[in-house]
């Protein structure tokens, strides 16, 4: 029987220790609420495991970053050379030493972590909870089950990647949960997989020295512009970075040299093959952690392993929310999850009304040659708006960083979709280059508020950088012109 009203032990119970959880929680204390936080993390099929902060600290973004800083380090040792640096031709990098590097950094955020929630007052429990019913949980502690009770409930989850269901895929393979901290070099690498996650752990695994091979069951980067992201692919397969197209596993298995056999086949010609590898990582989607919390018990409904919310990230059930990764159909990124999170805080505790905006969300492919976007894909600008209504600016550029080294510049390209006639919004921006992220937030800003191609034009760009190549956009794909650019200063 669910305690009486008011008598709940806390009035919000977060359950998740990621970005949104933690977001959530830490905002709903600040505005006077009573709050505890469950985080527990599953070991991963060869016993990876981690703390508190959830997949961007100790698996995504904070550790992939530092790997592909790491990558783009040892390009620039070889850049400088060129630029008059006298430099060891042996340079090479230590596996274990940068994996222990990057843990030793999510270690301090971790403990940091654990401070801060300690300081907020938010009561941090190590446990894997799930529902008796809409008001009441049970933890599995070391020392125990614990029953919980509140008010309000956030399931701030988030997802753990997916195994293909086929033959040693479980036994051999590894994903991104376990990369980071793999105690032994990957070596000769196949990546299944062309997503964001697929593609840039093998960049800069190739930065680094092993070989990757990325294996495509259909398309590269689903969901992002399909011309950038033919690009990119064609910027790594430059780089030496093979591609396996429309080719599916069909089982893996381990030789007796320790060497990993897998065997895969062409969707399209009904051919299979088979190769030896090192390494298998699994980078094929990631699934909502939906199947320990009993969500039946609350009556909340789920959808393909998420959980669709409302405009208010309410669940069906009046007291139970969720926010982050674990909703059904929204971006799935480390800053969308915090603002998303503080903002249903708000609400619920601090007289708030402001929603969640989700569109035009700008997000980072930190592939060798990085890509940014925010808005539209053109693809998408079409679909919303016609051919007819559509005008795309575009142009090729020449980074002058890349000149002494004789980098290539054949992939730097950028775009702006807009409207065709009057005021030319724009739709979205996409760009591929150098520190592509850094150059994308602050046009992210601009688009958010209503960014024409008449003000982007007429903006003075700082010379000589590569966002400045978005303030000289002139040239139509409609125009049939030449987007190669002339000259640089004039």
């Amino acid at each position: 029987m669910a305690p009486v009203e008011g008598t709940y032990d806390y009035d919000l119970v977060v359950i998740g220790g990621g970005s949104a959880g933690l977001a959530c929680a830490k905002e709903a204390v600040q505005n006077g609420a009573r709050v505890a936080c469950l985080d527990y993390v599953k070991p991963t099929p060869i016993g990876t495991k981690w703390g508190v902060g959830g997949t961007c600290v100790n698996v995504g973004c904070i550790p992939k970053k530092l790997m592909h800083q790491a990558s783009l380090l040892g390009e620039a040792v070889h850049e400088a050379a060129a630029y008059g640096w006298n430099v060891d031709d042996k340079i090479k990098p230590d596996w274990s030493k940068l994996v222990s590097s990057v843990q030793n950094h999510i270690k301090s955020v971790n403990w940091v972590t654990r401070v801060d929630l300690r300081d907020k007052k938010v009561e941090y429990i190590n446990g894997l909870g799930s529902f008796v019913d809409r008001h009441t949980m049970v933890a599995k502690l070391k020392s125990g089950d614990r029953t919980i009770t509140a008010q309000t409930f956030v399931i701030a989850v988030g997802g753990r990647p997916r195994y293909p269901d086929i033959p040693g895929a479980v036994e051999y393979g590894i994903t991104s949960d376990d990369l980071f901290s793999l105690d032994h070099e990957p070596g000769k690498t196949l990546v299944v997989g062309a997503g964001y996650i697929g593609l840039e752990c093998a960049g800069f695994l190739k930065g680094l020295g092993y070989e990757p091979t990325v294996m495509v069951r259909s398309i590269v980067l689903r969901g992002f512009d399909q011309q950038m992201a033919e690009l990119v692919a064609s910027s790594m397969d430059e780089r030496g970075i093979p591609f396996l197209r429309k080719t599916v596993p069909l089982s893996v298995t381990k030789q007796d040299n320790g060497k990993l056999l897998v065997k895969y086949k062409n969707t399209e010609t009904g051919e299979e093959g088979e190769d030896t590898y090192d390494t298998v990582l699994w980078a094929v989607g990631r699934k909502g952690l939906v199947e320990d919390l009993n969500l039946s018990n609350a009556g909340v409904t789920t959808f393909k392993d998420k959980i669709q919310v409302d405009t208010k990230e309410a669940t069906n059930v009046a007291n139970i929310f969720a926010v982050g990764d674990i909703i059904y159909g929204k971006p799935e990124l480390t800053p969308v999850a915090v603002l998303a999170g503080r903002l249903l805080a708000r609400r619920l505790y601090g007289g708030s009304n402001q929603r969640m905006d989700y569109s035009d969300v700008a997000t980072t492919v930190f592939t060798p040659l990085e890509y940014a976007c925010v808005g539209l894909s053109e693809e998408d600008a079409v679909k919303q708006h016609g051919a007819d209504g559509v005008e795309v600016f575009h142009g090729y550029y020449k980074p002058t960083e890349f000149f002494i080294p004789q980098k290539s510049v054949r992939y730097c390209y950028l775009k702006a979709v807009a409207e065709r006639t009057g005021d030319q919004r724009v739709y979205g921006l996409h760009y591929l280059g150098p520190v592509a992220g850094e150059v994308i937030q602050g046009f992210a800003a601009a688009l958010k508020s209503g960014l024409t191609i008449n003000t982007l034009i007429n903006t003075v760009g700082i010379h000589p950088t590569t966002a400045e190549e978005f303030t000289r956009l002139s040239i139509t794909k409609r125009s049939g012109l030449d987007p190669t650019p002339a000259s640089c200063c004039s």
